[in-house]
């Protein structure tokens, strides 16, 4: 092997050093704020917030939206509010920069899902600290997020931080289930409002288990709702006489097809990423299935391992398919004429809808049973954020000084965001989360939504130091 000559050692040392000292050159260039006031200011923010119900519907995100903006208007932050619908705001605030580089956006969104109020052992809208945690709707998804945002951006504001890049605020409405007036409605109609070349938004988690964190999640791409519905057709008559064309008897049998096939395994750039870093952090037997998901001679083994094992690392491997809700009938002593079942469908990206309609019609096998893909409108299916990128650079940067010796996943996210509309736009978006584990994971959209004091602090600071590394001045 050629030796190198000493002058060229020493010029690939330095830039060797030169970037992996680029994160500690953001913190000596920006003096580090008081962030343990910062994380009980974004507390106080956020259970403000929680105590807002903006459940979707009907949404009420004016509401929220106001709060925010009081919180602005303290600090002598001009902000504005956009609505598409009476009482459906979306919030959109900035602080310049020099123009040298693209805006970031930090956003999050106000609305949430609704509650089954008696499953929750605290008022799901009090904002209650309680055991380290604040618990409430959207205490996660995505208040935390939103304030996180907040905090941060206010952070920047009051150390006047100089900044190469505009850092926009936004807070939407309408992301469970309504972006007609909230991310899609900013995107159309006020574009110009939001603009930007990195956007950080809900998706990704830093993953805890046992009292320590195990790896930062960052969402680089999401899967797409894609909602197939099952109807079947036969005759109605007399529910004494039975019937071989029973519609709810051919719609079971076709369920039951849909709801134990997989579609096969679809790995992309993210995936990939994940499951080989996720290897190297992995026990022996566990970092074997992770390393091994294209062999030939186990991929199958594996992936039934994994479907047995994790229901989200399953997801992540392919097209999911989960039967949902049933419809059929009215009286017990009628056979009813149809009958019809939802199919939640969430797609990789590079989904071929029509393909897998033909598929399973194939495999439900049945004349009396109808397949209806969905229309072709809905969320925009695009390629994933790079990883390559100053942003993404910027979170690992972050990650290595909060979390030594940990490492920054990629993620396909199972579930659906806004960020979805940023990337049709060439967005390069990336999905974050506070500190949390199963437990948290398992509390979003369900019972008793909570997320942790601590982790949430810690979480501040990693979006504030990705930020400074890619938006203070140099």
């Amino acid at each position: 092997m050629r030796r190198l000559r000493p002058i060229t050692i020493a010029v690939v040392a330095a830039v060797a050093l030169l970037a992996s000292g680029s994160l500690a050159r953001s913190f000596e260039r920006v003096p580090p704020p008081d962030f343990a006031a910062a994380r009980d200011e974004v507390v106080k923010i956020l259970t403000g917030f929680v105590r807002i119900n903006t459940s979707n519907p009907p949404g009420n995100e004016t509401k929220g939206a106001e709060y925010l903006k009081s919180i602005l208007d303290r600090e002598g932050i001009a902000s504005e509010i956009f609505e598409k619908e009476p009482g459906r705001g979306n919030i959109v605030a900035r602080l310049k920069g020099n123009g040298k580089k693209k805006p970031i956006l930090l956003m999050g969104h106000i609305d949430v899902v609704g509650v089954e109020r008696e499953k929750w052992s605290v008022d799901p809208f009090a904002g209650i600290i309680k055991d380290g945690y604040v618990y409430g709707r959207g205490s996660w998804d995505d208040k935390g997020m939103g304030s996180a945002c907040l905090e941060v951006f206010l952070l920047l504001h009051r150390m006047k931080v100089p900044l190469d890049r505009d850092v926009i605020f936004l807070a939407e409405a309408g992301e469970e289930g309504t972006s007609g007036v909230g991310i899609d409605f900013m995107v159309d109609q006020h574009w110009d409002r939001i603009e930007c070349e990195y956007a950080l938004n809900e998706g990704g988690m830093i993953f805890a288990a046992d009292g320590k964190v195990k790896y930062v999640g960052v969402a680089t791409t999401e899967k797409v709702p894609r909602g197939f519905k099952l109807v079947a057709r036969g005759t109605s008559g007399h529910g004494s006489i039975p019937r071989p064309d029973n519609a709810i008897t051919h719609l079971a049998a076709a369920v039951a097809k849909v709801g134990n096939w997989q579609a096969p395994m679809s790995l992309n750039e993210t995936t990939r990423a994940f499951f080989s870093r996720l290897a190297k952090i992995s026990p022996p037997e566990e970092a074997f299935l992770y390393a091994h998901l294209e062999d030939p001679a186990n991929s199958e083994m594996i992936q039934e391992k994994i479907r047995t094992s994790s229901g989200t690392y399953n997801s992540m491997l392919r097209t999911s398919i989960v039967p949902t809700i049933i419809k059929g009938g009215f009286r017990s002593n009628v056979i009813p004429g149809d009958a019809e079942a939802t199919l939640d469908v969430r797609a990789v990206p590079n989904e071929d809808i029509p393909a897998l309609a033909a598929t399973l019609r194939k495999l439900i096998n049945d004349p009396a049973v109808e397949v209806i893909p969905p229309p072709a409108l809905g969320r925009p299916s695009n390629g994933p954020s790079k990883l390559d990128t100053e942003m993404f650079r910027a979170i690992e940067a972050a990650q290595s000084k909060l979390f030594p010796g940990i490492v920054t996943l990629p993620l396909m996210l199972t579930g659906a965001t806004d960020s979805a509309q940023l990337r049709a736009k060439g967005v390069q978006a990336y999905g974050l989360g506070g500190v949390g584990g199963d437990r948290e994971r398992a509390s979003i959209h369900g019972n008793d939504e909570r997320i942790s004091i601590e982790g949430l602090g810690k979480f501040v600071e990693l979006i504030y130091w990705a930020v400074v590394d890619v938006a203070a001045s140099k």
